[in-house]
C-alpha cells in the first residue's frame, strides 16, 4: 500500500495534486455550506418549489460538480427522472422537508454521532431515489466525518479491499465509511484527516488510473502489480501537460490579482490580497508584497470575516480602513463561489461603505455571470452593486487609470452592470 500511496501523491495528474491540494478547493467549502443553508431556508419556508432546474439545490450541486474530476457528474443523482419519479423530494412535500431536516442537522451539528444519526433517520424514511449521493453535500459540511461518494469511489474501495459494496443504499455506504476510516487511520501519515484525500485515492483506483495492490501475500501477484503500477508512468506526459495547463490558469489568475493590487495602490488605496493567495510568486516577489498583513479590526472581527479574508482583492480607504471595493477573479472557477464570498461582505457591517463589487473574468464569461445572478439564490443581488469587469477592459485601460485616475470612477466606467 505504501508504494501505491507514494506514487499517487507524487503523480501530477492524480487527484491528490490536481484536486486535493488545489487552493480553490478550500475556498469553495464556505460557499457550498452557504448554498446548503439556502436550500434549508427555502424548504422550511415552503418556497423551494417542485423542480430541480432553477432551484437553490441545483445551484449548490453545480458548485460541487465543478470541483474538478472527482465530483464530475455529482448532479446526476439530483436530476428529476420523470419516468421513475425520483428522487422523490420534489413532488412529495414531506420527503422534501425530511431532506431539509437532514441538511439542517448536518449544517448545525459538529459531532460524528449527530451526523450518522441524521443519515440513519433519512434512511429510515426510504425516500425513493435519495441515496448516499447526498454524501457529496455532507462532505463539504464535515470533511473529517463524511467521505465523498460516487461509482468510481465504490469501485476503488471494492478493488482495494475485496468488499462488494453496492450503489444506492445508505447502509452499504455507512459500512464502506467504516472501512474507509480504518484505512485512513492506518495510512494517515500519507493521507489526511480530511477524507477527501482517501476519497481521491479510491476515485483514481476505481476509474482505472491505478491498479489496486494484491490483497494476498503472493510474490508473483505483487510483482505483476508493481509492473502495472509502473505503467502509470506512461501517463506522466499527459498528466504533466494537464498540470501545466492548470498552473497556467493559476498564473493568469495571480497576474490579474497583481494588476488589481497595483491599480489599487496607484489610486491611493490600501490593498488586501486573499489570505491563501498572498504567498503566490509574482514578478520576482510575492503577490502580497506591499499589501495589508491584517484586516482592520472592524472588518476582521465582524461576522463572516473568514469568508471576506478569502476575497481575491480588497481596496480599503487609508484614512478609515473601510473596504471600498471588492474583486473576485474567476478565470475558470465557479462564478457561484465568488458571488457567495461577496454576499458575506455585502450583507455585513461594511456594506454601507462599499462603492462597488466586481466579478473579474475573461471577456467570454459575461453570459455565465448573468446566468448565475439570475438564480433565485441571488435574488437580492440587484441591491448589492455587483459589476462585471472583463479582462479586456482591465488590460486596455489599466495604464491610463493608474496615471490619470482618481477614486472609483474610472473602474466603474469600464465595468458593466449585471442587472
Amino acid at each position: 500500500m505504501t508504494p501505491l500511496l507514494t506514487r499517487w501523491r507524487d503523480d501530477p495528474g492524480a487527484t491528490y495534486r490536481s484536486w486535493f491540494l488545489w487552493e480553490e478547493r478550500v475556498k469553495n467549502f464556505r460557499s457550498i455550506r452557504r448554498g446548503i443553508q439556502q436550500v434549508v431556508t427555502e424548504i422550511e419556508a415552503g418556497t423551494f418549489g417542485v423542480a430541480y432546474r432553477g432551484s437553490s439545490l441545483e445551484t449548490v450541486v453545480h458548485s460541487v460538480a465543478e470541483q474538478r474530476q472527482i465530483f464530475k457528474g455529482a448532479d446526476h443523482a439530483f436530476l428529476w427522472k420523470p419516468k421513475l419519479r425520483i428522487p422523490d423530494i420534489y413532488e412529495n412535500p414531506e420527503n422534501q422537508r425530511a431532506f431539509g431536516r437532514l441538511l439542517d442537522t448536518c449544517v448545525c451539528c459538529n459531532t460524528e454521532l449527530q451526523v450518522i444519526a441524521a443519515v440513519r433517520e433519512i434512511d429510515a424514511k426510504a425516500i425513493k431515489g435519495l441515496g448516499p449521493a447526498v454524501a457529496n453535500l455532507l462532505y463539504f459540511l464535515h470533511p473529517t466525518i463524511v467521505p465523498p461518494f460516487n461509482t468510481a469511489i465504490v469501485n476503488g474501495y471494492n478493488a482495494l479491499t475485496g468488499a462488494k459494496v453496492k450503489l444506492g443504499r445508505w447502509d452499504e455506504y455507512l459500512a464502506m465509511r467504516q472501512g474507509i476510516l480504518a484505512l485512513n487511520a492506518k495510512h494517515r501519515n500519507l493521507l489526511s484527516n480530511d477524507l477527501g484525500a482517501i476519497g481521491g485515492l479510491l476515485f483514481d483506483l476505481g476509474s482505472g488510473r491505478y491498479p489496486a495492490p494484491p490483497r494476498e501475500d503472493d510474490p508473483d501477484a505483487r510483482a505483476a502489480w508493481q509492473a502495472d503500477l509502473a505503467l502509470v508512468r506512461e501517463a506522466g506526459a499527459r498528466a504533466a501537460k494537464a498540470l501545466a495547463e492548470a498552473r497556467e490558469e493559476d498564473e493568469t489568475h495571480t497576474a490579474v490579482q497583481g494588476c488589481l493590487r497595483d491599480l489599487g495602490k496607484s489610486l491611493g488605496y490600501d490593498v488586501w490580497i486573499a489570505a491563501n493567495d498572498r504567498n503566490r510568486p509574482l514578478d520576482g516577489g510575492k503577490l502580497g508584497d506591499g499589501c495589508l498583513g491584517e484586516l482592520p479590526a472592524a472588518v476582521g472581527q465582524a461576522p463572516g470575516a473568514d469568508a471576506v479574508r478569502l476575497i481575491d482583492v480588497l481596496w480599503l480607504a487609508k484614512e478609515t480602513g473601510r473596504i471600498v471595493a471588492a474583486f473576485e477573479v474567476e478565470h475558470t472557477t465557479s462564478i457561484y463561489s465568488g458571488i457567495v464570498r461577496m454576499l458575506d461582505l455585502a450583507l455585513g457591517p461594511e456594506a454601507h461603505a462599499l462603492e462597488g463589487m466586481f466579478l473579474v473574468a475573461p471577456d467570454g464569461r459575461e453570459g455565465e455571470v448573468k446566468a448565475q445572478l439570475a438564480r433565485p439564490a441571488f435574488s437580492r443581488i440587484a441591491d448589492l452593486k455587483v459589476h462585471y469587469l472583463p479582462y479586456g477592459e482591465l488590460k486596455a485601460n489599466r495604464e491610463a487609470i493608474a496615471r490619470f485616475g482618481e477614486g472609483m470612477k474610472p473602474i466603474q466606467a469600464i465595468a458593466r452592470n449585471l442587472v
